[in-house]
Formats: C-alpha cells, structure tokens, sequence
C-alpha cells in the first residue's frame, strides 16, 4: 500500500495483515480521489480542506487527503490494531500536526467537542462490509450540520449491499469495483 498522488507520493505506508482490516485498495482510492478532485458536479479542492474519516483503519485515505493539501483530518478508529498501525503511519509521514486520532466508536462522532463548530469539506465512510446501520451515522450527519453545503460523503460499500440513506442524502454518483461499490452522497 502505498500514497498515490501529492507530496508524499510513492511512499509506502504500513498496512494491517489480519482479517479484521479490509483496506482501500490502490486503485480505488485513486479513482475515488479523481472523481472528488475532477467531476463537474462534486468537485471538491482538497487544498486546506477539512476531512472527517470515519472507521478509518489504517489511514490510507485520510494520509492520501492530506498529501492532496487537505489542512487537518479527523481520524475515528477503535480497532487497537488499526489504530497501531495508524498512527506508525502518521509519524512515518510526519504529519501529526495535520491529523487528530480518536479511538473511539465512528458512531459516536457526532458527540466529539473537536468537531463541533467545523465545516467539513469531506467524510469518508468505510465501514465493515457487514456494518448496517449507516442511516444513523448519516442522519447525524445532517443534524450536527458538519458537512459544508458544498460537501461531499463517499461511502465505501459491498456491492451487494442495499442501505436505506432516509430522506436527507441524494445519490450523485455510483461506481464498482469488484465486490466494492463506492456511492458520493450529497446533502438535499
């Protein structure tokens, strides 16, 4: 595994090797990065952006933001594995001034004071492939108002896998990959 794209291209960062980590392969991570960065309709700069990754494992994702410019993101593990590796992987890119880990259960975000009064450019959601339940996470979402107007969540997925959003998240975008599917959701 490795950093793709921005300053810190091409280094090689930790990855988990047990069964409780799925992590975001390469070649999704920079597809997924290319439509954020360059589809008409949920562009989103990355420069000085404020990221919010949820069930963030080893960080692959968030790390990637950061190396694109994005000026702090918000890490929500409680796998003490990942979380392990997490962290050996932000001081091995030496970026701890632009990250904040929290080991603590994603679900719970909302209730964090480090992220009340924050406007985020961007939340990843990449949770478990048998996690259910990701209304909750996105109503909370939409209540606690984090997410800019101009913001995006992206929701990594199985691709079988059929989530009730409710009423407050639009579909902009779906693609597959493999047995993953990634979904871009815009606020109504």
């Amino acid at each position: 595994m490795r950093i793709i794209g921005g300053a810190f291209k091409g280094i090689k960062i930790f990855e988990a090797n047990d069964k409780n980590t799925r992590p975001l392969k390469d070649l999704v991570k920079e597809s997924v990065l290319n439509i954020i960065q360059h589809s008409k309709n949920l562009k989103i700069d990355l420069s000085n952006s404020l990221v919010l990754d949820l069930f963030s494992g080893t960080g692959s994702f968030g790390l990637e933001c950061i190396s694109r410019g994005a000026s702090k993101v918000f890490f929500f593990e409680n796998y003490y594995r990942s979380l392990e590796i997490l962290h050996k992987n932000i001081k091995k890119l030496k970026c701890e001034d632009k990250t904040i880990v929290f080991d603590e259960d994603a679900f719970n975000f909302y209730k964090n004071e480090n992220l009340k009064k924050k406007k985020l450019d961007l939340i990843f959601l990449d949770p478990p492939y048998k996690q259910e339940d990701m209304k909750i996470i996105l109503n909370n979402i939409a209540k606690t108002k984090l997410l800019k107007k101009s913001g995006i969540v992206v929701l990594h997925r199985h691709k079988k896998t059929d989530d009730d959003f409710g009423n407050q998240f639009n579909i902009k975008r779906s693609e597959k990959y493999g047995v993953s599917k990634i979904l871009f959701l815009k606020l109504f």
